[in-house]
C-alpha cells in the first residue's frame, strides 16, 4: 500500500519532473563507473574480471519505497528519499570500494558539462515562494483573533411577539482566539426599526474559549420587502477596537402579500 500510494497519489512524483531541468539535483546512478554489473568475491581484481563497481546486490531497489531500479535511469516514480544512496553507500563500504557511486548530482555534471545555480527557473520559483511567504506572512498579522457564527433556529420559521412583531431566533457562537478575556458588544442591523434582544447586553469570553448564546430579533412586519430579508450581525470588543467581526444572516418573515 505504502508502494501504491508514492505511485499513484502523492502529487511530488507528478509535478517534480515539470521543475525539473539539466542543473537540477537528482538522485542518479554512475554507469560509467558501475558497468559492467556482476557479483564478485570481496578483493577480486575489477580490470581482470572486467567488472565494474556495481555488485548487482539489489539493495537500491529493496530500500526504495517505490520499488524502482535507479540504473535504468531518472524515473518519476522517484520521491528522491536517498534510500538507494545509503543502501549502496553500505555495500560499497563493505566491498572498500569509494562511496557515490549512486549519488546527488545533475545531468550537466553527469555528462561533464558545466553547471548553473541562478538560472531562470530557480529566481521564478524563488519570487514565487517569496509571494507565498509575504502573503502568508501579512494573513498572520492582518488576522483578527475573533470570530462568529450565527445559525437560524430552524424549529420555527418565525413567531409572532405580544407586541406583533415577527420575531426570530439565533444561536451565537463567539470564538475568542486571544490571549486574554474581552467584553463583546453585539448590534444588527439590516431592516429598519429592527430590535435585537440579548438575555444580557455585554457578553464575556474567556481567552481560548467558544461562548454561546441566544440572540432575538424583531421587526415590524410591515418594514418587511419580503419573506427572507438579509440582515448582519455586528460584534465588538468594548475594550479593544480592533476586535470586531460581522456576519450575515437571513430574517424570515410573512412578508408583504
Amino acid at each position: 500500500m505504502r508502494e501504491q500510494v508514492c505511485l499513484y497519489m502523492c502529487p511530488y512524483a507528478r509535478f517534480q519532473s515539470a521543475m525539473f531541468d539539466s542543473d537540477t539535483l537528482i538522485v542518479a546512478y554512475h554507469p560509467e563507473r558501475g558497468e559492467p554489473r556482476g557479483s564478485r568475491r570481496c578483493g577480486t581484481d575489477l580490470q581482470q574480471a572486467g567488472l565494474g563497481d556495481c555488485i548487482d546486490c539489489n539493495v537500491c531497489v529493496q530500500v526504495c519505497p517505490t520499488g524502482i531500479d535507479i540504473r535504468k535511469g531518472l524515473q518519476y516514480e522517484c520521491i528522491a528519499c536517498s534510500a538507494c544512496i545509503d543502501g549502496c553507500n553500505e555495500i560499497m563500504d563493505k566491498m572498500n570500494y569509494p562511496r557515490g557511486l549512486i549519488d546527488y548530482t545533475t545531468e550537466n555534471a553527469a555528462l561533464g558539462n558545466p553547471q548553473r545555480i541562478l538560472r531562470p527557473r530557480v529566481m521564478v520559483y524563488a519570487a514565487i515562494l517569496l509571494i507565498l511567504c509575504g502573503s502568508v506572512l501579512t494573513n498572520l498579522l492582518q488576522r483578527i483573533p475573533l470570530e462568529l457564527d450565527v445559525i437560524r433556529d430552524r424549529n420555527t420559521l418565525y413567531r409572532e411577539t405580544r407586541e406583533g412583531l415577527i420575531e426570530n431566533v439565533y444561536k451565537l457562537k463567539i470564538l475568542n482566539m486571544d490571549e486574554q478575556a474581552h467584553r463583546y458588544m453585539l448590534t444588527a442591523d439590516g431592516i429598519d426599526g429592527l430590535k435585537l434582544v440579548l438575555d444580557e447586553p455585554v457578553i464575556e469570553v474567556r481567552a481560548g474559549t467558544v461562548q454561546q448564546f441566544i440572540a432575538r430579533i424583531q421587526a415590524d412586519e410591515f418594514n418587511l420587502e419580503d419573506r427572507s430579508v438579509s440582515i448582519s450581525f455586528h460584534l465588538q470588543a468594548a475594550d479593544a477596537n480592533h476586535l470586531q467581526t460581522s456576519e450575515e444572516a437571513r430574517f424570515v418573515g410573512p412578508g408583504k402579500n
